[in-house]
């Protein structure tokens, strides 16, 4: 059954994306960004004594492979072919100039030993881990300072077993923050594609201090009331891309962050250049979400072709006193919603801080916000526009929007709510607050 969705929404997302374009080979993609290599040189798991019984650890096969490509040297690089079966390892670490290859069919599938995973410094521009003071666990599959690094295959499954740290999450029992099901850290020219990932103990793909990273046709899935499964979360990193791509999981689909209060000001790496296009998803948390650690800066994210169903918020920018850095030059076009709380939230006082020590005077500068083309359908509320007391939010700009209530007779009968914001608004209904009411 859940097959068969994934391909009817994927199905759906194409057939949006042809009406907005002449043909499917006319669409626009980020593909060339990281472009596919074919590498001549390849060794399969199996050759190091990889076995995909589900039970035999493969931990050392892993590390032994990924050490003969690093060894290797190749110049055009080395596939780590993973043939069907189901891997069960511990975490490893990738190396540059590799692609890892999981064939149809092909598991690679994380222990759930948390007594012994290892542990990994935190990042600068956090200063402690998310959830817990210092340390955090390390990341499932993991890479540090790597470059033109392919992760591929014929929708192969990177498998999490993550109900172990939900739970530890909920008891309140974790040590340390959990573990992402795949990071990238100081790292360039990363391509997913073509892969599964399921029931990651934390988020699932986070490129951080990275450039040039493409995301595309994969599927995302975790249960619905998974805790902070999100999607894509681009931190801290330039020239990203997230496009064709399918996901059902518990938290934001794609999320943009830049660092935390006075460890993310000190860092000072903005995300810049981010593009995320044809998404099509369901959660009880946002489409899209800008923030809330936005210490670093965030500008020049453009994100279209969204299909948004049974989700929280549609799109979700969010920042708080302390958090100091910016939002700029973002653009959100072609929404289509269907089953929402709320389309559009903007919150001025969002999220937790790392310590007591953040700067209350390190407010976050909000401009040139600009939301179009957007059509929900069972919406609840059409949106909270929250901006912060001495720093509001400038220069939005809300442009064809229609939302409409669970009766599909009129606009949702739960308007805006504004206060703090200033800007315009065309062709809204139903009709935005005074201070968006005039032309953009």
């Amino acid at each position: 059954m859940l097959r068969f969705a994934v391909s009817v929404f994927l199905c759906f997302s194409t057939v949006a994306s042809i009406l907005s374009s002449v043909a499917l080979s006319e669409e626009i993609t980020c593909s060339g960004l990281v472009p596919m290599k074919d590498r001549n040189d390849k060794v399969s798991i199996k050759d190091f004594g990889g076995v995909g019984d589900g039970k035999t650890l493969n931990t050392k096969a892993f590390e032994k492979a990924i050490d003969k490509i690093k060894q290797t040297k190749n110049t055009g690089g080395t596939v780590l072919y993973i043939p069907p079966g189901v891997y069960l390892s511990e975490t490893f670490n990738l190396t540059s100039h590799m692609t890892l290859y999981l064939a149809k069919g092909a598991v690679i599938k994380a222990i759930q030993d948390s007594e012994n995973w290892p542990l990994t410094a935190p990042l600068p521009s956090y200063g402690r881990g998310r959830e817990q003071p210092g340390a955090r666990y390390q990341s499932f599959i993991h890479a540090d300072g790597v470059e033109d690094v392919i992760i591929t295959g014929e929708n192969g499954t990177f498998e999490g077993q993550g109900e172990k740290w939900w739970n530890m999450y909920k008891e309140k029992t974790l040590k340390y923050t959990r573990p992402s099901l795949v990071e990238f850290m100081n790292s360039k020219d990363i391509l997913i594609s073509n892969v599964v990932l399921q029931n990651s103990p934390f988020w699932n793909i986070h490129p951080v201090y990275c450039s040039n990273v493409v995301v595309r046709n994969v599927t995302i899935l975790a249960p619905y009331d998974s805790p902070n499964t999100d999607g894509v979360d681009a931190d801290s990193s330039s020239h990203v891309c997230i496009e064709d791509s399918f996901m059902s999981i518990g938290d934001d689909l794609v999320a943009v962050k830049s660092g935390w209060d006075q460890y993310g000001i000190a860092f000072g790496r903005p995300s810049s250049d981010i593009t995320i296009r044809r998404i099509t998803g369901t959660t009880q948390y946002a489409g899209i979400a800008i923030g809330s650690e936005i210490s670093g800066g965030i500008q020049n994210v453009y994100a279209e072709q969204l299909n948004l169903y049974n989700i929280g918020l549609g799109v979700h920018v969010k920042s708080n006193v302390g958090r100091g850095g910016f939002i700029r030059n973002i653009t959100i076009t072609d929404v289509f919603i269907d089953g929402t709380v709320m389309a559009i939230q903007y919150g001025g006082k969002s999220g937790d801080h790392p310590d007591d020590n953040y700067d209350r005077n390190a407010l976050p500068f909000v401009k040139g916000i600009t939301l179009k083309n957007f059509v929900g359908v069972k919406v609840e509320q059409a949106g909270d526009l929250v901006g912060l007391e001495g720093a509001p939010y400038a220069g939005l700009c809300f442009s064809n929007i229609s939302l409409y209530s669970n009766k599909l007779n009129g606009p949702t009968s739960t308007p805006w709510t504004c206060s703090n914001v200033t800007g315009g608004s065309h062709l809204v209904n139903p009709g935005l607050c005074g201070a968006l009411s005039s032309s953009c």
